[in-house]
């Protein structure tokens, strides 16, 4: 093979290219045999963007909005394409600000100050130029430019907060995407050029609008707009409550730990999660009925410390809480169902022994001293060692499992004695303003620290099981989310400055650079409360968590 050319293994099929061709003509070649558009190119182990010029000998792989990495770059795109024309629409207007928020019914919420009203009509003009855009395939461009330059950049853009975020940037270069003259800065891969970007929508909503965007298991389409109005109002009461700090982004964060006033952020932080959990066990005191308190929520919210905070704020209202774990009625490991790729599935509801479960709370309401089961994980069978439970008047029960907003797991309850609690870290910190990091990001990080520290699991294995753990959340446990009591966000506004600490060598131990949204000083974790639920994730807790 001569030095002019190269051999590439695409999908198990090995061919010549020219020297230097762009991943983006290999793709265009192959684009007929992959149903979707392809967005980027996985070369070996290595994520690269169409544009790029392939280089050696490796084998390639084709990313689509069906692949995370292909779903995020469209989302990513699709925001600068809203921006440009927003900012086309306006003019040439420095005096309005777009912030990209957080997920709402599949959608991005967003919300813009210092421009015109966001009415149906405005919204019509610029999703119109957004469809121009898409039309006329306007390539977007990539370029790296000295740091310094940049914030002289983003300052004459009026990005006001990019330009404070990247003083405390610590690399001399960055990339920097243009689309027609229109610039920005992304944490990720974006498309070639906005004819891949046809499938969206823009619909009012609330104080903002949502940028509508189609699913990675229908990437043709958009679904119907359905917000969930609960998890909304406690999302948008998370973003009041940084407001209320100011600190809306990273760099103020930043700022608040390099002048030293974290430890009173802290304080504040935890008191008013404290608050909360008072107000929820106050409401639960206030109706006697309620004997069964039902804690669900996604993996690495912080339900266990949770639950041992609620108990203890319910204990001031005169009432006994007792835990009580779902997981403990697990069925014997032989009764365990299988998934598709024939491994146990623990996280359906048929793992679970509900009609076992239901007997047993029954007689527990009923006055009866019941014993209770222990589930012995290492031989995967329940026993019982003498556990006896008995409600007197002021006795209650702490449920926590991934099942507990699922009415099929308490079916014979009276729903008069059950209230349901909803629990998620919901990261209401964004690193500027187009820039948010997803809750699920907060979650992996919380997970990936907990997981060496308690399990001795790497980073690596961690990653590697979380597309497992996510499905699971989006089968059992978001379809009844709102039809919880309440939601308490646990999503500390603090904490990704602690987790940096722990998170960054395990990182680095996979070969995987440092998130760049974690550029904020590291906060020592001494200065954390024993109680926080930040403790359950990197230790130290008052809890047996």
């Amino acid at each position: 093979m001569g030095d002019n050319e190269r051999n590439r293994e695409i999908e198990g099929i090995k061919k010549e290219y020219p020297y230097g061709i762009s991943y983006g003509e290999i793709a265009e070649e192959y684009q007929h045999t992959v149903a979707d558009p392809i967005l980027l190119v996985m070369d070996g182990n290595r994520l690269r963007e169409l544009h790029r010029r392939a280089k050696k000998d490796s084998v390639l792989k084709f990313i689509t909005m069906r692949d995370a990495a292909g779903y995020n770059a469209y989302r990513r795109s699709l925001c600068l394409m809203m921006l440009k024309a927003i900012h086309n629409v306006l003019g040439d207007s420095r005096d309005y600000r777009v912030v990209i928020h957080f997920v709402v019914s599949d959608g991005l919420y967003c919300t813009m100050t210092g421009g015109p009203e966001l009415t149906p009509e405005f919204l019509g003009q610029v999703k119109e130029y957004m469809e121009r855009l898409a039309r006329q395939a306007v390539p977007i461009e990539k370029r790296a430019i000295p740091t310094t330059e940049a914030l002289e950049l983003f300052h004459s853009h009026g990005m006001y907060d990019k330009e404070k975020l990247f003083r405390y940037r610590r690399v001399s270069r960055t990339n920097v995407y243009s689309m027609a003259g229109f610039e920005d800065y992304y944490y990720g891969y974006m498309v070639k050029d906005t004819s891949y970007l046809r499938w969206f929508d823009l619909k009012p909503y609330q104080d903002g609008f949502v940028l509508c965007l189609p699913t990675r298991t229908s990437p043709d389409q958009i679904p119907a707009f359905a917000p969930e109005e609960k998890l909304f109002q406690v999302q948008k009461a998370s973003l009041d409550w940084g407001d209320s700090l100011d600190i809306r982004m990273v760099a103020d964060l930043n700022d608040r730990v390099v002048e030293g006033s974290v430890k009173e952020l802290i304080l504040t932080q935890e008191a008013y999660h404290e608050k909360q959990i008072a107000q929820i066990a106050e409401t639960i005191a206030s109706h006697p009925e309620k004997k069964f308190v039902m804690i669900a929520g996604p993996s690495s919210s912080g339900k266990t410390t949770f639950s041992h905070r609620l108990s203890t704020q319910l204990s001031v209202y005169g009432l006994k809480p007792h835990p009580i774990a779902v997981d403990d009625y697990f069925v014997n490991r032989e009764r365990t169902p299988l998934d598709e790729n024939g491994n146990y599935n623990f996280e359906c509801l048929e793992a679970i022994d509900a009609e076992k479960f239901n007997d047993d709370m029954n007689r527990l309401l009923s006055g009866e001293r019941v014993e209770l089961p222990t589930f012995n994980f290492k031989i995967g069978k329940r026993e019982y060692k003498g556990k006896y439970k008995q409600l007197g008047p002021n006795d209650i029960l702490v449920i926590e499992g991934i099942h507990g907003l699922n009415d099929k797991l308490s079916y014979s309850l009276p729903r008069e004695s059950k209230f349901k609690i909803y629990i998620s870290a919901l990261t209401q910190l964004n690193v500027d303003e187009h820039n948010r990091i997803p809750t699920t990001d907060g979650r992996l990080l919380r997970r990936i620290v907990r997981d060496a520290r308690t399990r001795g699991t790497s980073a690596k294995n961690t990653i590697a099981m979380w597309p497992s753990v996510r499905r699971g959340e989006e089968d059992h446990i978001f379809p009844h989310q709102e039809s919880a009591d309440v939601m308490f966000n646990s999503a500390l506004i603090y904490e990704l400055a602690v987790l940096k600490i722990y998170a960054e060598p395990l990182l680095f131990g996979v070969g995987r650079d440092t998130p760049e949204y974690m550029e904020a000083k590291p906060i020592p974790a001494d200065q954390i409360p024993n109680n926080s639920l930040v403790r359950e994730f990197i230790g130290g807790s008052c809890f047996d968590v």
